[in-house]
């Protein structure tokens, strides 16, 4: 075989492996685009133990008629970032500021406020059980005190050692972001209230590897107080189960606006108005191509309890959110009766 004819033969198959390497590329490509990223993450294999007890999740009551399921009172971003966020509400002004050096507290650093607000919650449903059988319990201590491996279960979370690193900084976003609320009458200021996330923390005991092993929360009295009161119910909202499964804080944010403006039914916001409530850093039109990305992820992967669908508006696009008849979870109610 001459030069000539070896030079072509070596040409072609350079053709035949770059031809072939382009359509495995191409196919890739095509196939990402085809098959739409799921909403929910898996859950974490610790998980099995959660098998025979789903413990009901509560989400932060509503004080001086603000509920901060209406916004979103953290960053949406899984990184700390710093900053404040503001938003004007027809009856309120709300400022959400984190520390200088912590920043502010995410959706995921949430998690553990959750997590916090339960306990309340179940503390006083004790309570009021041994009550009403002629006992006289102790109210709900102001403190919390639980394992980090207790958190990481309720949160849905490995177990793994970055995520007791991610708690401890979780802890100290969460003790720095403070929530500064006016309400308003007719235009003018009636009320400033301001109030942390938690109160506080410290850590109570470390393992061998000095991770946190014990660690107490300081329950700030905007939540204790609406919580532990004389009143039969309390205005806490229950959230899905699989919240904690939710991969995008966009994800999140939309699912708690769903929880508290549909409910048991139905409602629709435009994006701006989304926009505005979710305290976003990006752009209008970022943040606007982002949620038209997850409405469509849930054809194919539905949100917990809720389907959403994009619809035209008068003033542009309309989001509009409904629950879905007989699903099975722990949102079941509009109150949440501590009895």
């Amino acid at each position: 075989m001459d030069d000539d004819a070896i030079s072509q033969s070596l040409r072609r198959l350079g053709e035949a492996i770059r031809n072939d390497s382009l359509r495995q590329d191409v196919e890739a490509v095509l196939k990402q685009e085809s098959v739409p990223k799921r909403i929910l993450r898996p859950a974490p294999a610790e998980d099995a133990q959660l098998t025979f007890f789903v413990p009901t999740v509560y989400d932060a009551p509503i004080k001086d008629d603000v509920n901060l399921m209406d916004v979103a009172p953290f960053s949406l971003s899984k990184r700390a970032t710093s900053g404040v966020i503001r938003y004007e509400l027809k009856d309120s002004l709300i400022t959400i500021e984190g520390g200088a050096e912590s920043g502010l507290a995410t959706v995921f650093d949430y998690d553990i406020f959750l997590n916090m607000v339960t306990h309340l919650a179940d503390e006083v449903q004790r309570y009021r059980r041994e009550e009403k059988k002629g006992l006289r319990p102790s109210l709900p201590p102001k403190t919390y005190r639980p394992t980090a491996s207790h958190i990481l279960k309720f949160c849905r979370r490995s177990d793994g050692g970055k995520s007791y690193e991610d708690l401890e900084a979780a802890l100290d976003r969460l003790a720095n972001t403070t929530i500064k609320v006016i309400n308003l009458s007719q235009g003018r200021r009636r009320q400033v209230d301001s109030r942390p996330l938690i109160s506080g923390y410290r850590v109570v005991s470390r393992t061998g590897a000095n991770r946190i092993e014990l660690v107490e929360i300081t329950i700030p009295d905007w939540v204790y107080l609406s919580v532990v009161n004389d009143v039969k119910t309390v205005p806490l909202l229950t959230l899905h189960e699989d919240y904690f499964l939710i991969s995008s804080g966009l994800g999140r944010f939309i699912y708690r606006l769903a929880r508290k403006a549909a409910g048991k039914g139905e409602a629709t916001y435009s994006l701006r108005e989304v926009y505005k409530r979710s305290g976003s850093s990006q752009d209008f039109r970022k943040f606007a191509y982002d949620l038209r990305q997850f409405v469509s992820r849930t054809q194919a992967f539905p949100m917990p309890d809720y389907n959403l669908a994009l619809q035209d508006g008068k003033e542009g696009p309309i989001l509009h959110m409904q629950r879905r008849n007989g699903d099975e979870g722990t949102a079941l109610q509009i109150e949440a009766e501590l009895q």
